[in-house]
């Protein structure tokens, strides 16, 4: 059994942004973070595009940047989150450049060079060529190993957190008492379950996107912590808006995950064909290649229906080779793997899961409906995405709640005691698999299941049958986790399908169309677009 004031589970740029914060505002304070893999894989490492900020306020503006936000989110963002959020916003990504970031600068001006995309109404991402989200990831790790009062515990895998269930007590969802006391985590290299008990503890567990087959998502990805959020009787929300990017690179030999063709290359000028040559996203919206991803990727899924093909193509053979080699080296080099010259060839690109936009509900300091929980990042429904994500928010979001929850945790913190009453994990009467192939072909039955039923378009009857379909996989995985010794990949199946079930169930319980969640069955408020995709 392990103590510690706080305990932060997930090493990404929501957990290492409140790790950093608070641990150097209190050195008095013990903090630990968990990561289940190694601290520099995250969801962050794989973001390409950047972080969106109002930076040149002699061509932009904070109303121009909310405006985009509520647009994209189609009615359904909390106004005062997105308007906080884009205010605290450059002030946030100031402490990640006083950390060590280094974004992107004109030779000429040495001002940040800006970026554009889909659904910005100006430029303002700030980026660092096309890996931004790895030097980010970069500066965090690089900030923390200088404080000693944080901990990283790589290779431990969060099981649940600790309620008042592990005392014994009937924990429902109508109660508004529940408190977390820490979590159990499986020390993966050690293969033992250890007891951790801290005053507060924080969800940064980023995405879910490994519930479907195509993803642009790390294989970490698997909804741990709005999983164990779920299974705590914490509140949950919005989980039936599931973000598809427009452009993964098509591989027709499989590749998990998919590779992302940033939105900044459409920002920079690279324009959508049919297989054919011609452009189509004139018909769809008057943005063209730079509306919303909501609607691109319906776009492309309806042009995609229509030619019986796997793919579209993406433009850039019209770019001007210098200013594209500079901004994307990593995605030129990915093609040229694969056999494509983008200055000759198109790119053949498909949607896939990109981002969650629902998760655990919080509030505007990132307190969740457990008390002593928060939680911040992808995992988390907070009000600013509402419908659909803009581009270049999440890392923003990340951040300026990564600073509230420091300071809202430094008010509290004195209130919380660690409880000693919390019991071990009871392994009693479990045993080895026998089977590991078990747990590998739920998981590809789960991620089919998702694509065909749960994906861009949806209806009425694909939903039922979804959920059908994921009630046999669940009560089979239970079976199993109720007698089996605990592994990451039984954890991981089982909170998938905990994820899979709530974006279905969220979905099936939504009658309209509206921002990602677009169905057959009720009508969307644009008309022209039910009539293109219907």
């Amino acid at each position: 059994m392990q103590k510690t004031d706080v305990l932060i589970i997930g090493a990404g740029i929501a957990g290492l942004t409140t790790a950093i914060k608070l641990a150097e505002r209190r050195k008095d304070l013990d903090i630990t973070v968990f990561t289940k893999t190694i601290k520099q894989e995250s969801n962050t490492k794989y973001a390409q595009g950047g972080v969106a900020a109002v930076w040149n306020h002699e061509i932009d503006s904070y109303d121009k940047h909310i405006g985009d936000t509520l647009d994209a989110g189609d009615g359904l963002c909390d106004p005062e989150v997105v308007s906080f959020v884009v205010k605290e916003g450059p002030e946030r990504v100031q402490d990640i450049i006083d950390w060590g970031a280094r974004f992107d600068k004109s030779i000429e001006s040495n001002q940040y060079d800006l970026g554009r995309e889909g659904g910005h109404s100006e430029n303002r991402i700030l980026h660092f060529k096309d890996i931004t989200g790895w030097e980010i990831q970069r500066t965090l790790s690089d900030r923390v190993a200088l404080l000693e009062n944080i901990k990283i515990h790589e290779h431990y895998f969060a099981i649940d957190l600790i309620t008042q269930h592990h005392l014994g007590q009937n924990i429902t969802r109508l109660r508004d008492d529940i408190r977390c006391y820490g979590a159990y985590a499986l020390n993966t290299k050690s293969g033992n379950i250890e007891t951790f008990l801290s005053k507060v503890t924080v969800l940064a567990t980023g995405g879910s996107g490994q519930v479907y087959r195509n993803t642009t998502n790390p294989v970490i990805a698997t909804g741990d912590g709005i999983a164990m959020m779920y299974r705590a009787k914490g509140r949950i929300a919005n989980m039936e808006f599931v973000q598809f990017h427009p452009t993964a690179l098509y591989n027709p030999a499989g590749e998990n995950p998919s590779f992302l063709i940033s939105e900044a290359v459409r920002g920079f000028g690279a324009i959508l064909r049919r297989v054919n040559g011609e452009q189509f996203m004139e018909g769809y919206d008057a943005r063209k290649s730079l509306a919303p991803r909501d609607i691109v990727a319906r776009a492309i899924d309806s042009e995609m229906k229509k030619s019986g093909e796997d793919f579209v193509y993406l433009d850039c053979t019209h770019l001007d080779r210098e200013a594209f080699m500079e901004h994307f080296p990593n995605i030129y080099e990915k093609c040229k793997d694969v056999g494509i010259n983008v200055f000759q060839d198109y790119i053949p690109v498909t949607p896939a899961c990109h981002y969650i936009c629902g998760g655990i509900k919080v509030d505007y300091k990132g307190r969740s409906s457990i008390k002593q929980l928060y939680a911040c990042g992808e995992c988390t429904s907070s009000g600013l995405h509402g419908a659909n994500r803009l581009a270049s928010n999440s890392l923003l979001e990340a951040m300026v709640y990564g600073h509230r929850i420091h300071a809202n945790i430094l008010e509290e913190i004195e209130n919380y005691k660690i409880d000693n009453k919390i019991p071990e994990w009871d392994a009693t009467g479990t045993t080895q698999p026998k089977e590991l192939v078990l747990l590998t072909q739920s998981q590809r039955e789960l991620k089919e299941i998702m694509s065909s039923y749960v994906g861009i378009v949806r209806s009425n009857v694909r939903l039922k049958r979804a959920l059908d379909r994921l009630y046999l996989l669940y009560a089979e995985t239970e079976r199993l986790y109720q007698s089996s010794v605990i592994s990451p990949q039984l954890c991981e199946l089982r909170n998938l399908i905990t994820i899979a079930y709530l974006i279905s169930r969220s979905a099936a319980m939504r009658t309209e169309s509206r921002g990602l969640h677009f169905t057959t069955d009720y009508t969307y408020k644009n008309n022209f677009i039910e009539e293109t995709l219907m």
